[in-house]
């Protein structure tokens, strides 16, 4: 399973920046998406995650700044990022965990994207 993430950029504080994330592959189903960002120097944390369901978790730092959102009959799972801090710079990831065809069984997958970078800056 692939994932293309898309949608990084250089914006001044204060401003918005949406990321989008589009899964491909022998997919059966995608029980958890997410977005992960590492600054540098810094660990990668998690930013936010959201399930096949619907149910959403996000990082204390980005809550009520940044909504991610999915469409399961797409493969595809968006963070929008408003209220841009400096601190929000970072190297951003998409992930998902789920369930793939493998031949003639079905195995789990745990994949990321190849990183979009985020720079908030004036």
């Amino acid at each position: 399973v692939q994932l293309q993430a898309s949608g990084g950029g250089l914006v001044q504080p204060g401003g918005s920046l949406t990321l989008s994330c589009a899964a491909s592959g022998s997919i059966i189903s995608i029980d958890v998406m997410g977005w992960y960002r590492q600054a540098p120097g810094k660990q990668r944390e998690l930013v936010a995650g959201i399930t096949s369901g619907g149910m959403t978790n996000y990082a204390d730092s980005v809550k009520g700044r940044f909504t991610i959102s999915r469409d399961n009959a797409k493969n595809t799972v968006s963070l929008q990022m408003n209220s841009l801090e400096p601190e929000d710079t970072a190297v951003y990831y998409c992930h998902a965990a789920g369930l793939s065809r493998w031949g003639e069984t079905k195995r789990g997958f745990g994949s990321w994207g190849q990183g979009t970078l985020v720079t908030v800056s004036s």
